[in-house]
């Protein structure tokens, strides 16, 4: 198994609309012989949307992992000096947090893990879903995509007609994000066509 013995963070934000994509690609993770740690957001934790009630992420992600959720960040902080990761992955990664994690704020137990990993020089990888990539949020993604062992599952406009800001990371990629993130190398091409809104 090609992840044997790794141990990966595993972060998620509050695009609710991508966790139905997310979770094959954790269950990959684990047939690979991963030990995932889970790390949601209070979004995650306390949001019911079209998408799931409150909660329903959460127990899926724990049913699925075997481990229960880093919810707080007091909980996410050891997992950089006393649980030390080999690698963290937020996706989906919201503008939201995407704006604090380039700019240094760490208030959420997923920024916090992503600080707390890039401190002992690990690699985070990360699934942007964000209707902002292209706008104001432009300078947050370019700022990490220059950050050293910061790397990104592929991504590209998923509506360029009707949202020609919006971009979204091809989760389907993620295994192969990861393995060439292990080796500290950005997995290529990075930015790609998702898919069109008028096909």
């Amino acid at each position: 198994m090609k992840l044997q013995g790794k141990v990966i963070g595993f972060g998620l934000t509050g695009s609710h609309c991508t966790y139905d994509a997310v979770y094959p690609e954790i269950e990959g993770l684990i047939k690979e012989g991963a030990e995932v740690l889970p790390v949601v957001t209070n979004t995650v934790q306390h949001t019911s949307t079209r998408f799931g009630t409150e909660g329903e992420w959460v127990e899926k992600i724990e049913q699925l992992t075997g481990n229960s959720v880093i919810d707080s960040i007091v909980k996410a902080e050891p997992l950089g000096p006393k649980i030390p990761l080999d690698i963290m992955v937020i996706a989906p990664l919201t503008g939201n947090s995407m704006s604090k994690l380039a700019n240094a704020l760490t208030d959420s137990p997923v920024l916090m893990a992503a600080k707390a990993t890039l401190r002992n020089h690990r690699p985070v990888v990360i699934g942007i879903s964000t209707n902002d990539a292209l706008g104001l949020n432009g300078a947050n993604l370019m700022k990490l995509m220059s950050t050293k062992n910061i790397y990104f599952i592929p991504f590209g406009q998923d509506a360029p007609f009707k949202k020609p800001n919006s971009m979204v990371a091809r989760m389907h990629l993620l295994m192969d994000t990861v393995e060439a993130a292990l080796q500290h190398k950005q997995y290529q091409p990075v930015i790609i066509e998702k898919f069109r809104d008028d096909e």
